[in-house]
């Protein structure tokens, strides 16, 4: 028998609808391109949606149709957000810090229909127009005043707006409808496709919040650093609304310094991001002498995070929340979120709890298998690959039938290539990336248990732990060191690794840079890393050549 309940599909275009009508004041504050701040509202953002939704359609876009942005976090880039999928479109967010290679290759994959673009980013299409679809639209997300001269024949997105009416009817359709689509970086083969839904979306905004009690409230001030183009800024653009929290986007300045007083100006209270943006903050906050007025929560994931930089914050009194999840998840799997019975916890045990990736959102399901598949206890020791599935992942990649045969197991589960270990209460671990881990002599060394420790160090601004060639043990860590300030001896870093580790899982030498290469996404590179490194002598060889 059937319930009879009526039947609502779940659409993305509601959450504004609401925010306009429930949260009418709630504000969105963007630094603009253009070298000023905005200041709106989400009654306001409603109206100039409905006016972009009319002029995506004057451009001849249609239902299913692809609408790439190429564009920082602000007020526009939140426009099209909900523009784009209230129609029934799919709004294709792409990465301005990929490769032109992997550019066009995401824009010819998506067969994007137009392309909105910041004028910071007019250069790098200018540059690849002739290997772009000949028939795409650009649109430059600025007023006429501020246009640049272009070859790109761009339309103004203002003028675009111009005499548009303020109100729609949006359309109906099945909440499984496409509404957004994002790339992964490629870090190996091209970059694949995650396809989200009306219907994932939604779900995904209605659980988080349940599972960061007390972070999404009216009158909150949210500020996501991580990016509009990725992701989905993990969810923030929606959850934000939903709730009646205000935005504030940075816009392309995400130093230390342009981040604290962007948050201090405008009372940020949450800021969420990747451990590179956190660490570049501290920086700034010890120079400063305090924390910025109204900062009292940090969320921080990409990967993950050390105890050091947790300790740190903690101890100034920010409430740190580690999460984790991917793209192909929408993003969010866990939070780290503190709740009552943690708040007589000692310190330590507290950040210790804080440095894992937390407990799993309603909604995902995890579990962890060995090299054949065979699932490993939940028991806190026992580890293996993660594997999720659930309401708001990816249940293959879009126009990528070999990539999804290979991503799902014959359970239809979703292989996350972590490796981890689960608590019997659900606490995740992450231990390592699988192509991270580093094979010596038979046995496995964790990167990110190196990194930790080395991370305490008060002269190590960052580090990465790679695997280097070995001709007798396969494979050896190498230790690579970003200094703050006066570098550390290499003697001292291995004392330092020498009071909680094996000889054996010591690596064998230190390498010291002025910069460690990061991703797309503002991750550390160990691929790059990898690459540089691929034919690097560690001391025992050097000595055996001579």
């Amino acid at each position: 028998m059937k319930g009879m309940m009526m039947n609502r599909p779940l659409k993305i275009a509601d959450i504004l609808a609401f925010a306009a009508e429930v949260y009418p004041n709630g504000e969105i504050i963007s630094v603009r391109t253009e070298g000023d701040v905005h200041r709106t509202t989400y009654k306001e953002t409603a109206g100039r949606v409905a006016q972009l939704a009319h002029a995506l359609k004057g451009l001849g876009v249609g239902f299913g149709d692809r609408v790439a942005t190429l564009a920082w976090n602000g007020y526009r880039h939140f426009e099209l957000y909900y523009a784009i999928s209230g129609i029934g479109s799919v709004c294709h967010t792409i990465n301005p810090r990929l490769s032109a290679e992997q550019m066009i290759y995401i824009v010819n994959h998506a067969q994007d229909k137009v392309l909105f673009v910041d004028t910071t980013f007019v250069p790098i299409l200018e540059k690849l127009t002739g290997e772009l679809p000949a028939d795409l639209t650009f649109v430059i997300m600025t007023d006429r005043a501020h246009m640049p001269e272009n070859t790109l024949n761009a339309l103004c997105y203002e003028e675009l707006l111009e005499g548009q009416p303020t109100s729609i009817d949006w359309p109906e359709f099945d909440e499984n409808t496409a509404a957004g689509l994002c790339y992964t970086s490629g870090t190996t083969g091209d970059p694949k496709g995650a396809l989200y839904s009306h219907r994932s979306m939604v779900l995904h905004t209605l659980i988080v919040p349940t599972s960061m009690p007390g972070v999404f409230a009216p009158g909150h001030r949210i500020m996501p650093v991580v990016p509009l183009f990725h992701v989905n800024a993990w969810g923030t653009p929606y959850t934000a609304p939903l709730t009646g929290a205000s935005l504030i986007f940075p816009g392309g300045k995400l130093d230390g310094p342009s981040i604290y007083e962007l948050m201090d100006s405008e009372k940020v209270w949450s800021a969420w991001g990747v451990p590179t943006v956190w660490l570049g903050l501290l920086n700034e906050i010890d120079k400063r002498g305090r924390i910025p007025e109204g900062f009292g929560h940090l969320v921080v994931g990409g990967s993950a995070a050390p105890r050091p930089m947790v300790e740190k914050f903690e101890n100034l009194g920010v409430d740190v929340c580690h999460a984790w999840g991917m793209t192909e998840m929408s993003p969010i799997g866990t939070t780290g979120q503190q709740i009552d019975e943690m708040k007589d916890w000692p310190q330590d045990k507290l950040i210790d709890w804080k440095s894992r990736q937390g407990r799993r959102i309603f909604g995902v399901d995890f579990k962890i298998v060995d090299e054949d598949g065979k699932r490993l206890p939940h028991d806190g020791k026992t580890v293996g690959e993660l594997h999720v599935r659930g309401n708001t992942i990816v249940a293959g990649y879009f126009n990528n039938e070999a990539a999804t045969s290979k991503a799902l197991d014959e359970e239809g589960w979703f292989g996350t290539g972590d490796v981890a270990h689960i608590s019997a209460d659900g606490i995740l671990t992450i231990t390592d990336r699988a192509k991270d881990l580093i094979k010596s002599g038979g046995e496995w060394i964790s990167s990110l248990d190196l990194e930790n420790i080395v991370m305490a160090h008060p002269k190590v601004a960052n580090c990465a732990v790679v695997a280097v060639p070995h001709p007798k043990w396969d494979e050896r860590p190498l230790l690579v060191v970003t200094p703050a300030g006066d570098p550390p001896t290499k003697a001292e870093l291995i004392a330092m690794l020498s009071e909680h580790l094996a000889k054996w899982q010591i690596p064998d030498d230190v390498v010291f840079v002025e910069q460690l290469p990061l991703t797309a996404t503002g991750k550390v590179s160990k691929l790059t890393l990898r690459q540089n490194f691929k034919d690097y002598q560690l001391p025992d060889e050097q000595a055996a050549a001579s």
